[in-house]
């Protein structure tokens, strides 16, 4: 670690005071003219190779594009941009730096959905069908209410510089760190939760494709934030479903909730097999359907090893030390990681498109060569941007 940066003057003393703890990582802890507040003037520097983004979602485009034109690789925290216009922004700033660029959805490191994209792509299950995932937690006092630190203050907090993009407003210390909880910084379960699934669900396809049509249902009936009192209601659904379709004819479902934490599992069907695989990414099971039975018999030993037994030893389950690891080794390597924009680029546009289809109720449909988005009677929708919130 060369430096870091941070709007929340607590955070820069904190990491100047616990520098001890990462000395044994770096050949020696951080000075305080190592510590920004302005992540342009840390830019500046010649010797920091890559960033890490770890910001409120809507400083993920201006501050990756940033990194990447001063010659900086980028490891971008999901989702990649808040809204859709930006994440072609960034895609199209990787394709011209040529820059390493890999979205923090650390499920894409694990084994099993590789695993999956090379069967998948190998014929083993038949044409895809459809494939869901879930995400889902549930908390008495509501997700994302977290501490609102005493220190918090218009005086310890540069509050423009955080908002970034966001249209001007009152200091708030509920919105700095309760932010997922607000439209204007983020699309809530929507732009936290839902990347984790979808991100290795359409690596595991093999080829991750463009949707054409998405819809999605939120809701917010259970109202947690009113069990603890003084505490704001939430913009963002207490609970949400997506579908999306794409040009192959693969229907994708992913449900997400912070009031009830079940989840059924992670599927993906195809015509003549369907793929199981464990919430960690290091299980997988796949299950001929009755009627193509007889393909699968006479499979030599090896083969039916490669293909059925669970959990599939040697499999990586989800660690984000390993995403973080393939990252720094494509810098080096040059290869393409896991998250990389071309798989970040489609899945952003699911996203986005989800939190259209919800807040406006309308399905989507998507044109990848115009980029834009129309209804099924053709018209025109127009994205939503920060100031439509």
């Amino acid at each position: 670690m060369a430096a870091a940066c941070d709007v929340y003057a607590q955070r820069r003393s904190w990491i100047m005071g616990n520098a001890e703890q990462y000395a044994r990582k770096m050949p020696e802890p951080l000075k305080e003219a190592d510590v920004y507040t302005d992540y342009r003037k840390m830019l500046e520097r010649n010797d920091i190779d890559a960033v890490v983004v770890a910001t409120h979602d809507p400083n993920h485009m201006p501050v990756s594009i940033a990194a990447m034109e001063s010659g900086k690789h980028v490891y971008c925290e999901k989702p990649m941009t808040r809204y859709l216009d930006e994440a072609f922004k960034v895609h199209d700033a990787v394709k011209r730096t040529k820059r390493v660029f890999q979205v923090g959805s650390q499920g894409c490191s694990a084994g099993a959905w590789h695993k999956a994209a090379e069967l998948i792509q190998g014929g083993k299950i038949g044409q895809l069908v459809w494939a869901q995932g879930y995400y889902c937690r549930n908390k008495k006092k509501g997700e994302w209410n977290y501490t609102i630190e005493k220190e918090s203050s218009p005086e310890t907090i540069d509050w423009k510089k955080w908002l970034g993009p966001v249209p001007d407003r009152p200091f708030s210390a509920d919105a700095f760190h309760r932010w997922r909880k607000y439209y204007p910084y983020c699309g809530g379960l929507l732009g936290d939760l839902v990347p984790h699934r979808l991100h290795p669900l359409m690596l595991a396809t093999g080829k991750p494709e463009f949707p054409t049509r998405v819809t999605s249902i939120g809701t917010k009936s259970v109202h947690t934030d009113r069990l603890t009192p003084g505490t704001p209601e939430r913009d963002v659904p207490e609970h949400v479903q997506l579908s999306a379709e794409f040009p192959s004819g693969l229907l994708l479902t992913i449900s997400s909730s912070s009031v009830n934490a079940k989840s059924p599992g992670f599927v993906i069907y195809g015509h003549q097999a369907t793929l199981e695989i464990g919430d960690s990414g290091d299980k997988m099971q796949m299950i001929p359907e009755r009627e193509f039975s007889d393909d699968f018999e006479g499979l030599t030993d090896n083969e039916r090893k490669d293909m059925t037994i669970e959990p599939l030893k040697g499999l990586q389950a989800e660690d984000i030390r390993m995403h973080e690891k393939n990252w720094f080794d494509c810098i080096r390597s040059g290869k393409a990681p896991n998250a990389n924009i071309d798989l970040a680029i489609r899945v952003q546009t699911v996203i986005s498109l989800s939190e259209m289809a919800e807040r406006y109720k309308i399905t989507c449909l998507f044109d990848e060569k115009t980029r834009k988005v129309t209804t099924s009677d053709g018209k025109e929708v127009k994205p939503l941007a920060y100031d439509m919130v």
